[in-house]
């Protein structure tokens, strides 16, 4: 396999969007990489005996992927669910953005290159969406649409492992009409399946 084909390596079933980001999953895009180059080795570079870069408090990972026998380094924050630097990460966040990191190094080598260029999925053409929540997201105003989102964010991430905490952590946001309708916009399918879900 070259690099060529990796660049035209279709990812879309393994893309997860969270924030307005999207992430390739690490497993996969590095099961790709082995096919692609069975001898391609990942490097965490360390900063004396630290595997991240103190900066002002927050923290930075580098990685480097070698892949037909050319290394190439990418960096990253360590960063919450809003996208946002950690102050003083623990060590699951700090592994988090080091497979997040491996797998933008990965991207210099071709593979889900296109996600980070923010260029449309490949192959697929753009597909017109007419759902009763068009337009939702209008009749809210920008402040509660900002809150809107970390909770959709919040919930992504909680109805994998906690759906009944979410559901009651949307029945007591106590949310207007148009609030739900702006929300139900942002929640991944996942979630709505969960939160439609009977106990």
């Amino acid at each position: 396999m070259s690099i060529e084909t990796l660049i035209k390596t279709n990812v879309n079933d393994h893309v997860e969007k969270k924030n307005g980001l999207s992430y390739l999953s690490w497993a996969w895009a590095w099961a790709e990489a082995l096919k692609a180059d069975p001898k391609a080795t990942f490097k965490v570079e360390m900063f004396g005996d630290k595997c991240y870069m103190d900066i002002n408090g927050t923290a930075m990972v580098w990685v480097t992927v070698t892949m037909f026998d050319k290394p190439m380094c990418c960096q990253l924050p360590v960063m919450d669910f809003r996208n946002k630097a950690i102050p003083n990460p623990d060590a699951f966040a700090v592994n988090t953005a080091i497979m997040r990191c491996m797998t933008k190094a990965l991207s210099l080598h071709g593979l889900g290159l296109y996600i980070y260029a923010g260029e449309d999925l490949p192959e697929q053409p753009k597909k017109i969406i007419t759902t009763p929540n068009q337009g939702a997201q209008d009749n809210v105003s920008e402040q509660d649409m900002e809150d809107l989102r970390d909770l959709a964010d919040l919930l992504n991430e909680m109805v994998i492992g906690e759906p009944i905490a979410a559901k009651e952590l949307v029945t007591n946001q106590n949310l207007d009409e148009p609030q739900k309708l702006a929300l139900w916009t942002l929640l991944n399918s996942k979630t709505r399946a969960a939160l439609k879900k009977k106990d």
